[in-house]
């Protein structure tokens, strides 16, 4: 499973990155706001720091404007995955932009049914945001095991980006399901090195290794 980090924040990326785990980046508007730099620089900066998949994700919410922004992503650097609202005028502009060969990120995906849509519509990438399903008492993974499975059913190239993730029980979870991608958040990847009796054993070795060159 490939491991992306959802943030805009530079010395976030390269902290996570210099672990050599770091598969790719995802950012969205919000995300790229709490920076308060241009996007594009910021965009430029990164794909400098990680050789992988960077989202970019695009504002308009119709068909013309997504292409726009689109094409102007796509050109600054090859890594440049767009990212699309889970929308009619969005999946549209997916399909157009997969026929000339740039590749998607389908962001904002709360069901099953609209996974297949955007598969069909040739995305790069689905992401279904199993927090904030969790947060309205609905079972985030269950539908990441819908999706996997249907994916499958019918050797659907789209990759499912588990995003929202919330803790690493998340990613545990969709790693044993077969999601091809998880993107989390920074404190979310320090956390996937933690165990109490990590702490404790490695504490214990070297106890016993100073006691014995006393």
């Amino acid at each position: 499973m490939k491991f992306f980090i959802d943030t805009a924040n530079i010395d976030q990326i390269k902290e996570a990155a210099s672990y050599g785990l770091l598969d790719g980046v995802t950012t969205n508007p919000s995300l790229v706001a709490k920076e308060g730099k241009n996007f594009r620089e910021l965009l430029g900066e990164i794909v400098k720091i990680v050789d992988g998949p960077i989202s970019a994700e695009v504002v308009s919410t119709d068909y013309e404007g997504i292409l726009k922004e689109a094409y102007e992503l796509a050109k600054i650097h090859k890594n440049i995955v767009i990212k699309v609202p889970l929308i009619k005028e969005g999946i549209k502009a997916v399909k157009t932009l997969s026929e000339k060969e740039i590749k998607t990120n389908v962001t904002l995906c709360f069901s099953a049914a609209q996974a297949l849509l955007a598969a069909k519509a040739g995305a790069a990438y689905i992401s279904p945001f199993v927090g904030r399903l969790d947060d309205v008492s609905t079972n985030g993974m269950e539908l990441i095991k819908q999706i996997v499975t249907i994916y499958r059913n019918y050797n659907f190239k789209t990759e499912v980006l588990v995003a929202s993730i919330r803790h690493p029980l998340h990613v545990v979870d969709a790693a044993i399901m077969g999601a091809d991608v998880c993107t989390m958040p920074f404190d979310v990847i320090e956390k996937l090195f933690n165990h109490p009796l990590t702490d404790i054993g490695l504490e214990k070795f070297l106890s016993d290794w100073k006691k014995l060159n006393q």
